[in-house]
């Protein structure tokens, strides 16, 4: 048996997409014992995310790779901060799937930069690369306050301006300075367990007062998310 091109499993995904729950019960490879697929929204289009079918298959070259320099590319702990969930696959599906249904209150964030993502990404998610928000690598104050504003709905306090913010931050009140009451619930991921975007996106975003019960964390990023066989928009073409 020969493995599944991209082709085909793109032409399958369509299939399920197209045919629904009864051509999505014949699939031989579930997520979960219940669950087939899963129908997300990307770039305003349904998509339906499943596990590749060919059971020969295997992962990605890209995520094959077991050794890379560390630093930077070192393993990252099972619990990043306190209040920050480390979730799984199921999780990340389950909020994907909220957020077709029309929550708006939930966003999954990929933090990699957009060469990464344009060989593939989770389906629903958004790219905001982590250098975008992170100072170290010339992240205004002003500008992870205009993303936070735009893409997280966290807005300045009343009468706040951005040096208001460095000034709370540099006393560890960041959150007197700005408004998180309609923060969204924030999924971040990576590359995988070695990759630190991610949690340097959400330590970054802890400093400025974001609440961490408001952010998910998903360690095991592509890397888990590839072996599994899950799509991808690379294989949605």
């Amino acid at each position: 048996m020969k493995p599944r091109s991209v082709a085909t499993t793109s032409a399958l995904a369509l299939a399920v997409a197209v045919s629904g729950s009864a051509f999505a019960d014949k699939l031989a490879v579930g997520i979960t014992a219940d669950m087939k697929q899963v129908e997300v929204t990307h770039n305003g289009k349904k998509a339906v995310i499943l596990r590749n079918q060919n059971e020969k298959n295997t992962v990605n070259p890209m995520f094959a790779k077991t050794s890379r320099k560390c630093p930077p590319f070192c393993v990252q702990p099972a619990t990043l901060a306190p209040g920050v969930e480390t979730i799984g696959e199921l999780e990340v599906l389950n909020h994907l799937s909220k957020m077709a249904q029309g929550d708006t209150s939930i966003l999954v964030v990929d933090s990699r930069t957009p060469e990464w993502v344009e060989k593939g990404t989770i389906p629903g998610a958004k790219n905001i690369p982590w250098i975008d928000l992170n100072p170290a690598k010339g992240a205004s104050t002003d500008n992870i306050i205009k993303i936070m504003d735009s893409d997280f709905n966290v807005k300045l306090g009343v009468g706040k301006d951005a040096f208001d913010v460095e000034e709370a931050m540099a006393t560890g009140t960041a959150a007197s300075a700005l408004d998180f009451s309609n923060a969204k619930t924030l999924v971040m991921f990576c590359n995988g367990i070695w990759c630190g975007q991610s949690s340097s996106n959400i330590k970054t975003l802890l400093k400025f007062g974001y609440p961490a019960d408001k952010i998910k964390w998903y360690r095991g990023g592509m890397q888990d998310w590839e072996i599994l066989g899950l799509t991808t928009t690379a294989n949605m073409k």
